[in-house]
């Protein structure tokens, strides 16, 4: 009997965890795992706000796939960019640009999220994001160049733009980020004998009247107290409607002189899930209980990229596209594609939400671990042991509290490397989201396919 060949499409938290649990409960005769995915490492994202401070390396973050995977799973390097659900086909475009089919018999799609962005003037060339590894080093390097700048400018108004920066989101990672970098910028400024630290500026904008809404009102109040004692204004039922070089329009009329716009306002599904034809919602694939797809034979999906039904909530509730579900799905996805070619029966995806963890960089944090809500210094222990524990390499740990240590005792040095100096850095350019193929393109490609064979 031929092995079963299962094809994972994603690096992310639910990409890895399934293929952990396939190499361990799956034996070398029954199914041939290969992983889809164009860095050899699985990014823990919830930490990036502390690689653009500095806090962290970006080595440190970047789990190695070859570590943490039994040598048995072939790791594509590459971007899935269609499927084919009728042919069993993958197109996937590997890191060298050329295009080639991959074939599976069980399909896992994983492949995460980009950032959502609005038709807004300016956003997509202006703005940068804070969901890659590459998109974090470049921001740290922006930020202190912006220092460096403003310090050597004889120019007030050229100063003050580039001392003013602009964070678009009030949910987990735009307040981290914000967060963390106004503590580099803050703690920098000392460095730069013409630099005012009064005159540095950091905003938060978010639409929503809540800040971080899914940590509760006290919590919500506490981080925004925080923020707001730092000298960060926050402002809420606020978005923004122009972006330019210099300055940031917000929609209350309020023109904000400002070279730097970081955009973290919410996420979009992978453009992937587009090209298999099958239902959405929300821009998410429409899967069953148990996370197979409706209408796509042979097809799980997971993560971001999925409108996985929130049983635990009920009411029709989709479960939020985070890390914690997003490793749980993983496991579950995991063990219903074992059931299925073993013939026995899938198991819906059930999980009630842990709570939130949200490290304010120093001795700031507001943590609700169990619905127990928590601030200050236990709020930050819980926050940074639950991320630690969270990292699936010995490597991975000892670099992450090392890090953690020494700029807790040396501080950091407000180096910018200058390797993506000449980089437009753009939400496009650093996410991809040009790579995709239509459906039509991805059928006419698999019949292309099967007329050459």
């Amino acid at each position: 009997m031929s092995r079963s060949r299962i094809l994972v499409v994603g690096a992310g938290f639910a990409g890895v965890e399934c293929v952990r649990r396939l190499e361990r409960r799956l034996s070398p005769a029954e199914a041939e795992v290969s992983l889809v995915t164009p860095f050899s490492y699985q990014l823990y994202l919830p930490l990036l706000p502390q690689v653009a401070a500095g806090v962290l390396t970006p080595q440190s973050v970047a789990v190695s796939l070859r570590r943490s995977h039994k040598h048995r799973t072939r790791i594509i390097p590459g971007g899935a960019v269609g499927v084919d659900p009728k042919a069993r086909v993958c197109v996937i475009r590997k890191i060298t640009g050329e295009v080639v089919d991959e074939p599976y018999d069980v399909l896992v799609l994983a492949p995460g999220s980009i950032t959502r962005t609005f038709d807004i003037p300016g956003l997509v060339t202006h703005a940068r994001g804070m969901k890659t590894l590459a998109e974090a080093a470049y921001l740290r390097d922006h930020v202190i160049a912006q220092l460096d700048l403003a310090d050597a400018s004889q120019d007030e108004e050229e100063r003050a733009s580039r001392l003013r920066f602009v964070v678009v989101g009030g949910g987990y990672a735009g307040t981290e980020t914000a967060a963390c970098l106004q503590r580099l910028t803050r703690n920098a400024a000392s460095r730069y004998p013409r630099l005012d630290p009064r005159q540095i500026k950091w905003h938060l904008v978010d639409l929503a009247p809540k800040l971080m809404p899914e940590l509760g009102d006290a919590l919500g109040r506490a981080a925004l107290g925080i923020l707001r004692r730092r000298g960060i204004e926050v402002s809420l039922g606020v978005s923004v409607a122009e972006v330019s070089a210099e300055k940031v329009t917000l929609t209350d009329g309020r023109v904000l002189p400002s070279r730097t716009l970081i955009w973290t306002a919410g996420v979009a599904a992978s453009p992937l899930v587009g090209t298999l034809g099958t239902e959405t919602l929300a821009g998410r694939l429409v899967v069953r209980p148990d996370m197979t797809v409706p209408g796509a034979d042979g097809v799980f999906a997971l993560g971001d990229s999925a409108a996985v039904p929130d049983l635990a909530k009920g009411d029709g509730a989709i479960c939020p596209p985070t890390a914690q579900h997003a490793m749980r799905q993983g496991r579950a996805v995991a063990d219903n594609v074992i059931a299925t070619l073993r013939g026995g029966p899938t198991r819906p995806y059930v999980h009630k939400d842990l709570g939130l963890v949200v490290d304010l960089g120093g001795t700031d944090a507001v943590s609700k671990p169990l619905g127990i809500e928590l601030r200050g210094l236990p709020a930050q222990a819980v926050a940074r042991g639950y991320h630690w524990s969270a990292l699936r390499t010995n490597v991975a740990k000892t670099r992450v509290l090392t890090n953690w240590l020494l700029n807790a005792v040396a501080g950091d040095d407000f180096v910018r490397t200058g390797f993506q100096a000449q980089q437009p850095a753009t939400l496009r350019d650093f996410e991809y989201t040009d790579a995709y193929l239509t459906p039509e393109q991805v059928r006419a490609h698999t019949a292309a396919l099967r007329a050459r064979e």
